[in-house]
């Protein structure tokens, strides 16, 4: 069997990926085993400001112009809903926050994206004394009902595989890769986490940062915005909310814990003070990286092999940018950002 590309793992990356080589007419094959979970627990928010510390994120605007019409595509061909638009409020816990959303209006790069009033109007159930402030342009990726469905329609072209990726088993030959007599031009590693057991690339420095979210049914929480406290608290419809997200740079496994679940509640009693139950507890490995940018491009030694990984908590903003990068870089020999490209690292 020969077809042009083998993609490894099937999140955000590796969906966007498989989708630039949709359009271009390229054979592939895809091997997912579903051991990284980060996007199917993500929760899939898009954000074009870091409301930590009310600044801007890195190409946001550039960013959601490629992928917002990248998810209504797909939505439209899987004749489902995927894009949930809706404002983002932070809460205000000090004059000082106030202040500094003020500064940040001053920024042409935030200013465009944020509501210059505070919105001074008292939430049943939501605890705050300082108002909100409101961030435009924002909404939620469903990201279970994308993997879901691209995994159906990757399964009826008959190019994926349920299976782990076997790295002793790739062997190399003149401008190409073998790989379970399967030959490729080339091998893209979108795996996540996964990364860390890849001999080809595990020398990349790829953080680990395992999340923890809850999902709550609050009848008497009211709230049609995604909401930023000292967690996040996101409607799902149906008087559900999604609720997080912890940062655990210990623990390796994707397992939810008794601590992460404490953790959240103990925020979240900080944060609404409304009846709740929880009907949900999940837990994915987010891959990060220092200096907060995706590492993408091909090996040193073996140019076949190539990866795409590092989108942290923000894939759904900046996956399909990067895969678009990625694909025209291999096929059309453009340069790659200095900022993502691997060789940065060397």
């Amino acid at each position: 069997m020969k077809v042009d590309y083998i993609i490894v793992g099937l999140g955000l990356a590796g969906m966007a990926f498989c989708e630039q080589l949709v359009k271009a007419n390229k054979t592939f094959v895809v091997f997912e085993d579903s051991s990284q979970n980060a996007t199917l627990v993500a929760g899939g928010v898009y954000n074009p400001v870091i409301l930590k510390r009310f600044t801007p994120v890195w190409n946001a605007k550039e960013q959601l112009a490629v992928a917002l019409p990248f998810y209504e595509f797909l939505a439209e061909r899987f004749n489902t809903s995927l894009d949930y638009k809706f404002s983002t409020r932070k809460v205000f816990k000090s004059i000082e926050d106030q202040n500094n959303w003020f500064i940040a209006l001053d920024k042409p790069q935030t200013a465009e994206f944020m509501n210059p009033k505070i919105i001074a109007e008292e939430i049943d159930g939501v605890l705050g004394d300082f108002g909100f402030g409101e961030v435009y342009g924002t909404g939620r990726i469903n990201t279970h009902e994308l993997v879901k469905s691209y995994r159906e329609f990757l399964e009826k072209k008959e190019c994926i595989q349920f299976e782990s990726f076997k790295y002793d088993g790739v062997q190399f030959f003149e401008s190409a890769v073998n790989y379970k007599n399967i030959e490729a031009k080339r091998i893209v590693f979108c795996e996540g986490f996964g990364l860390k057991q890849n001999p080809f690339f595990n020398y990349l420095p790829l953080n680990e940062a395992k999340g923890e979210t809850i999902t709550i049914h609050a009848p008497n929480l009211k709230i049609d915005f995604h909401m930023k406290s000292t967690l996040f608290v996101l409607p799902l419809g149906n008087d559900l909310y999604r609720v997080g997200a912890t940062f655990d740079w210990t623990d390796k496994t994707s397992d939810p814990t008794k601590e992460g679940k404490k953790e959240l509640v103990a925020k979240l009693k900080k944060t609404i003070d409304v009846p709740y139950i929880i009907t949900d507890h999940n837990a994915g490995i987010r891959p990060t990286v220092k200096d907060r940018r995706p590492m993408v491009g091909i090996h040193s030694e073996h140019p076949e092999l190539v990866v795409l990984n590092g989108l942290g908590t923000r894939g759904v903003m900046i996956a399909p940018t990067i895969a678009r990068q990625l694909f025209n870089h291999l096929e059309n020999d453009q340069k790659l950002d200095p900022e993502t490209d691997i060789k940065r690292f060397h």
